[in-house]
């Protein structure tokens, strides 16, 4: 086997971070754009010593799992790339991710991880959408041929890109009605003049276009960002639009001159209407700027806070730290079954926002405190008998892990976006705490990403 072979091969499983495994003659083989029980032709196109790499080219035999994606975009866009697999399957797939990361990385023997909570919805799912400009826009085999100007792109990436860019005119996993919206601000940016930014040469004006939505209050907020400031322009873009939408209640213009392909202005200007949108969590109202954090998929994310309540298993007098707190959304939801909560977080604008989110609902006893999380768990006075804690991707520092050893709360409950870190983490803390049940939910519908929920009891 080597770079450029093609082989037949029966795809046996899906690995975690969502591609298809195979094995050619002893050796593993990760396969794109195939699905447990397929037979592929396939494209070996990275080739290691201990595993290779290969795309599909033919479908000879499809899995009874494969089904036809609705999205035209499928074969190439990073936004959804489990679409061709029936959902039902889908979400068998992601328990599994989380099992096998617990036994292989963790080390923890046949753990408990329940069967995946389904999204409510598994298209349209999406509040928060980035969508890049790009002076060169990226071409499906269907298009090529025609007589399109490549010249503008506003849409997604092709996967494992940063230069190639679909122009996306719908995508399904945003509420519908932010596909016309996307359609205006892709009109007017063309018919500007302004050309769209250059993901190598660094030159040119448009840049990104994020939508939000409210699912609570059915609104919107376009942002717009651009690499300078032309305010006429973008007034005129504001009113245009706007006035084509009667519910786009925020339109906010940020100004980027970084060369990082980073959605976030330096600068920001609020066009039409106000700074933030409202939307809710169950019963709890929440404002959202443009850059701040919140979780995309609105109602999925009640089965998430109801699981960590539930394994909180809290009483009345019991003392909550919550881990990299964000907004404060969890101790939000936990506040009325303890006696306090502490959120711990680095991120200053987000502490700002969880004091907000904590007055907006007449919530008293929460407090937040900013800052790094090793250098914070040695100072808090009140000690915890819960901990809560949502790392980013990369997971726990071992130093944080070494500290809530040592402050020893009576029961972890750890909320992960990464299977393979969360094991990690909890393969550090197993010797003094077992894993006693792990809840995935589906908060992504066709992509392999999964949360997952932990309880974690002390060892007596």
């Amino acid at each position: 086997m080597k770079k450029g072979s093609e082989l037949n091969l029966t795809i046996e499983k899906m690995a975690i971070g969502g591609r298809a495994l195979a094995k050619h003659e002893g050796l593993v083989v990760f396969v794109d754009k195939a699905v447990a029980g397929d037979v592929v032709r396939a494209r070996i196109f990275k080739k290691k010593k201990q595993f290779a790499e290969a795309r599909t080219i033919e479908i000879i035999q499809p899995s009874p799992y494969r089904i036809q994606p609705v999205c035209q975009y499928s074969d190439y866009c990073g936004g959804c790339k489990w679409q061709f697999i029936d959902y039902n399957q889908q979400i068998i797939f992601k328990q599994q991710h989380v099992f096998e990361a617990l036994e292989h990385i963790g080390n923890i023997q046949s753990p408990l991880v329940h069967p995946t909570i389904c999204s409510p919805n598994i298209f349209e799912y999406r509040n928060k959408m980035e969508f890049s400009c790009s002076d060169r826009r990226w071409l499906m085999r269907s298009e090529m041929g025609d007589n399109i100007d490549r010249s503008f792109a506003l849409g997604l990436h092709v996967p494992g890109t940063f230069d190639k860019v679909l122009d996306i005119q719908q995508c399904n996993i945003q509420k519908n009605q932010g596909n016309s919206i996307l359609a205006d601000v892709r009109q007017f940016m063309k018919s500007s003049g302004e050309p769209a930014y250059g993901l190598k040469t660094h030159e040119g004006f448009w840049r990104f276009c994020v939508l939000r939505y409210s699912n609570a209050h059915d609104q919107w907020m376009v942002n717009v960002v651009t690499s300078v400031d032309k305010p006429v322009l973008l007034q005129t873009m504001s009113d245009e639009i706007s006035g084509n939408h009667n519910n786009i209640v925020s339109f906010i213009h940020q100004i980027s001159a970084r060369k990082a392909a980073i959605a976030v202005g330096e600068s920001e200007k609020c066009l039409q209407g106000q700074n933030f949108i409202e939307d809710s969590i169950g019963p709890f109202s929440f404002k959202i700027a443009a850059n701040a954090f919140f979780q995309t998929n609105t109602h999925a994310v009640v089965h998430l806070y109801d699981t960590v309540k539930a394994y909180a298993r809290l009483t009345p007098s019991d003392i909550v730290w919550d881990l990299y707190c964000g907004t404060g959304t969890i101790a939000i939801w936990l506040a009325n079954r303890c006696a306090s909560v502490c959120g711990i977080e680095y991120v200053a604008d987000a502490i700002a926002n969880a004091k907000q989110n904590c007055k907006a609902n007449n919530i008293n006893n929460c407090h937040f405190v900013c800052g790094d999380m090793k250098d914070q768990l040695k100072i808090q006075k009140e000690k915890p008998d819960v901990v809560i804690m949502d790392p980013p991707r990369a997971g726990t520092h071992p130093k944080v892990i070494a500290q809530l050893v040592s402050i020893n709360p009576r029961r972890i409950v750890y909320v992960s976006c990464n299977p393979t870190t969360m094991a990690r983490d909890l393969g550090l803390l197993a010797s003094h705490y077992a894993v006693r049940e792990v809840q995935p939910v589906d908060m992504f519908p066709h992509t392999f990403h999964i949360e997952a929920v932990a309880r974690l009891e002390r060892i007596k």
